[in-house]
């Protein structure tokens, strides 16, 4: 799967799960950055809008990876990557997920 393809799959997942995904021009030190984060009570994913897709791809799926997805359709290959970012950050950081309310 191409990274664009990736992507969008992973923002339809987070739009499903109540997640907004944004993309802002960021500079200085977060320049390239981006991550999930609760905004006035709503979670959302922060991306810069010059990260390449691949990286793009990533930083969606370190957040998504930290929510329930079983109820969302998602194509085998984004159920993978996800599978495999919780399973490396069981061992990386121990704790609670946060839930999409």
């Amino acid at each position: 799967m191409k990274p664009e393809q990736l992507t969008e799959a992973l923002e339809q997942a987070a739009t499903q799960l109540g997640i907004q995904v944004r993309y802002d021009t960021m500079t200085g030190d977060v320049a390239g950055g981006g991550g999930l984060c609760k905004l006035k009570g709503q979670w959302c994913v922060i991306i810069d809008r010059k990260t390449p897709p691949a990286d793009r791809a990533a930083t969606l799926t370190d957040a998504l990876a930290q929510f329930d997805t079983d109820g969302v359709f998602l194509p085998p290959k984004v159920r993978e990557a996800l599978t495999a970012r919780r399973a490396a950050m069981g061992a990386d950081a121990p704790g609670a997920a946060p839930t999409a309310t």
